[in-house]
């Protein structure tokens, strides 16, 4: 039999990125996914277009040796997790609960085959504790006698993605719902001391040691960067994020928020600053890539999570502040986002037209009254608010010096 990895989620990251890396490495990928039309198209096709775009051009490559399993067909599900040489999670934060029980069902078939070879799931979703949060989920999900084995023979391991996969509109597939467009940038650090047994060989697979820094770089540098360009491009009027960090002001703003994040991690972590700071400019750079065609409104949406005390604004802000580094500029971008118009905001929403800024400050970010941070952000926040929004283009284009 073929050795097989089990996708759970064709979505951008499945397919555009774990999947390809799977099947770059030999793997037979076996998707699940709960679109049946997706489904189908997977299992009719056996293969899918993968598009690599840049400013200066793009290539297209096709990845082969696929196929999907519906994420309904519990017993089809179980059946591949107990033979899987290895499995990853892209769902998002919010499906991880959906998705345990199956896990935990193929995980109790694959021991009750006397399967005992390790099982190792690369946890690719923007949150942190990624491993421990699935672990327990998967853990209550179990039966009693299964419980004892399940740290011993599975890994939860957390990875950190770096590539940037937009939504794809029907203009972009050109006729192909299974076509998606990335970047080239394909490293996938991973978290070495989640392993269980000898780590499986996947193309660009990273493992490092200690991982949190990773982490935290993938959250407070890169998702914190990506959001400000959307909550400060769209009071400029921008549609794209390669237009809104073409605005050198912008850019600018960016860049100071990132480097803010930069400097408190390499404190935190006794990291190697330059290092970090040339991440930020790699990410500025590739924030700028034409061909991705990412939105402003992809990007910044789902401000009820962004928004959070632990994701990628407040809790760099907090970061920050427990370094002793004052984060002026992500205070800025805390404060653009509070003005961020976004259909899916939720009680955000109803928050600001009941209470206003301060209610979200207080009761989403968990920012504290009176303090320097909820002053500097409220300070911001109305200078914007009191101000016309600058005109697209009003800032000079192309890159502001470092």
């Amino acid at each position: 039999m073929p050795k097989t990895a089990v996708m759970y989620g064709a979505g951008n990251i499945g397919r555009g990125f774990i999947g390809q890396l799977f099947s770059d490495s030999g793997y037979e990928v076996v998707f699940v996914d709960v679109d049946d039309a997706l489904v189908e198209r997977l299992n009719a096709e056996r293969s899918y277009p993968v598009r690599i775009v840049s400013s200066a051009g793009t290539r297209e490559v096709r990845i082969r040796n696929v196929r999907a399993v519906h994420g309904r067909d519990a017993e089809g599900v179980a059946a591949e997790i107990a033979q899987a040489e290895i499995m990853a999670t892209a769902v998002g934060v919010n499906a991880l609960k959906q998705i345990a029980s199956p896990i935990a069902l193929g995980l109790g078939r694959r021991w009750a085959e006397g399967n005992s070879r390790p099982l190792n799931i690369l946890i690719c979703e923007n949150l942190i504790d990624a491993n421990r949060f699935l672990a327990g989920l998967v853990s209550e999900a179990l039966k009693e006698g299964d419980r004892a084995r399940l740290l011993e023979r599975v890994g939860f391991v957390e990875a950190s993605i770096g590539r940037m996969v937009p939504v794809m509109s029907p203009e972009m597939q050109e006729g192909d719902p299974l076509r998606i467009w990335v970047e080239e940038y394909a490293e996938l650090p991973v978290d070495r001391d989640g392993f269980r047994g000898e780590i499986p060989a996947v193309r660009n697979m990273v493992p490092s040691s200690p991982f949190a820094l990773y982490i935290e770089r993938k959250l407070f540098i890169h998702n914190l960067g990506h959001a400000l360009c959307a909550y400060l491009g769209q009071r400029r009027g921008y549609r794209f994020v390669w237009e809104a960090v073409g605005d050198s002001e912008i850019r600018g703003t960016c860049r100071a928020a990132m480097l803010e994040s930069a400097r408190a991690l390499a404190t935190k972590h006794h990291a190697d600053l330059g290092w970090l700071e040339a991440h930020v400019e790699d990410l500025l750079s590739r924030f700028g890539n034409r061909g991705l065609s990412d939105t402003l409104d992809r990007v910044g949406r789902d401000l009820s999570r962004k928004l959070g005390p632990k994701d990628r604004l407040v809790g760099a802000l907090n970061l920050c502040l427990r370094q002793g580094i004052e984060p002026r500029s992500i205070c800025t971008g805390i404060a653009a986002a509070l003005s961020f118009r976004d259909p899916e905001a939720g009680p955000v929403a109803e928050l600001l037209r009941e209470g206003g800024a301060e209610a979200v400050l207080e009761r989403v970010c968990g920012v504290a009254r009176g303090s320097w941070a909820w002053d500097r952000i409220l300070e911001s926040y109305r200078e914007a608010r009191s101000s016309p929004p600058p005109s697209p283009g009003s800032g000079t284009k192309g890159r502001s010096r470092p």
